[in-house]
């Protein structure tokens, strides 16, 4: 069993960001604490499962005060059984904590950091629309390093309109001089309800699959090179220092997700909590049931979610999620997948297109 808590509040709104997520407003005070903590205990009285690991993702998690941050930490301790907890991670952006803040979060049990910095190029970060700066970037690593933590991810993005390959192998140098222990590397997407959609839709921003193979390949060779493995397709760890909440998630378990706007899947069933945090506040403060858009899933519908994201790891899928052999010996024939040990995973050239591949398998 593994859990994690939406925090929606973003000092600035990403143009490109498709979470659900708004500025901190008067929501983000004790009230929004105490029903995430409401919402734990009604929901966690029914699992008798112990939790794995943890993740406070976002919005921006660092932007509660170190008293809000405590409390809510404190209190699932109190309400879940976290005696179990091998990763509490939580995302960070820079310029939203500082060195007491962090020791904080370390002195809470929160041991992983996944660090929003995208970019360590002015142009594109004002492109993306974030509100640090490339030394800023610099600075909240090197706080999270003094305050102890040991497992630190960096996050970044290619594939951003006005970006080349020799912006993008600065960014990745950069992030390897850090000295992370994990790093992911996302392709830009345009999502729904984006002010970056808009933009895309109307012509003013561009994809370019050539561009993204490109800068997607050299990640693979920049990153494989200075001692990262790549474990699934946008993510690379120093050995041992894989995202342990993301296999799980990737592998299908079940998970409980807590605040506005998140996701659990618990056995056959998959819920999203009220994606409207004074909606929410009131309701898991009432004592109701703060989930909509409960839908029940087939094995069928397991299946082809454990194709699809497993076959974006490097262990890839075993060869009973495929339902014929007729598309595995033509994609082995075009150099896409291979066989090995009774599992398809995919080869270099394979990585680039795992979404056709994936779809050319179900």
């Amino acid at each position: 069993m593994h859990l994690y808590v939406h925090i929606p509040f973003c000092h600035h709104i990403c143009p490109y960001c498709g979470f659900y997520k708004h500025k901190p407003g008067k929501l983000a005070n004790a009230e929004f604490v105490e029903a995430i903590l409401a919402e734990a205990a009604k929901r966690g009285q029914h699992l008798a499962s112990p939790f794995k690991t943890i993740f406070f993702g976002g919005g921006t998690p660092t932007l509660l005060s170190p008293t809000h941050l405590e409390t809510l930490c404190r209190g699932l301790s109190e309400k879940l059984d976290l005696s179990q907890v091998a990763e509490w991670t939580i995302e960070a952006n820079p310029a939203t904590y500082d060195l007491s803040k962090g020791r904080l979060m370390k002195e809470l049990g929160i041991n992983r950091v996944s660090l929003g910095v995208q970019s360590f190029q002015p142009d594109t970060l004002t492109t993306l629309g974030r509100d640090h700066t490339p030394d800023d970037a610099v600075a909240a690593f090197e706080t999270l390093r003094e305050a102890d933590f040991e497992n630190i991810s960096v996050d970044l993005m290619f594939s951003i309109p006005g970006q080349d390959l020799t912006s993008w192998q600065a960014d990745l140098a950069q992030a390897i001089a850090l000295k992370p222990d994990h790093i992911s590397a996302y392709n830009l997407t345009y999502e729904e309800d984006t002010e970056f959609l808009e933009r895309h839709e109307s012509g003013e921003l561009d994809t370019n699959e050539d561009r993204d193979a490109d800068l997607f390949y050299e990640a693979i060779d920049m990153l494989e090179g200075r001692g990262f493995q790549q474990y699934e397709i946008s993510n690379y760890a120093r050995p041992g220092f894989e995202s342990l909440h993301n296999q799980a998630y990737w592998a299908g378990a079940d998970y409980l997700g807590l605040g506005p706007g998140a996701v659990s899947t618990l056995d056959n069933e998959r819920s999203t909590s009220l994606p409207d945090t004074a909606a929410y506040v009131k309701a898991a403060l009432g004592g109701f049931d703060t989930r909509r858009d409960i839908e029940i899933l087939s094995e069928e519908d397991k299946r082809l979610e454990r194709l699809a994201l497993q076959l974006r790891t490097r262990e890839g899928i075993p060869l009973e999620l495929i339902s014929s052999p007729n598309p595995v010996a033509s994609l082995t024939h075009q150099g896409l997948i291979i066989e090995k040990n009774g599992r398809l995973q995919l080869t270099r050239d394979g990585k680039a297109l795992a979404d056709p591949v994936a779809a050319a398998l179900v």
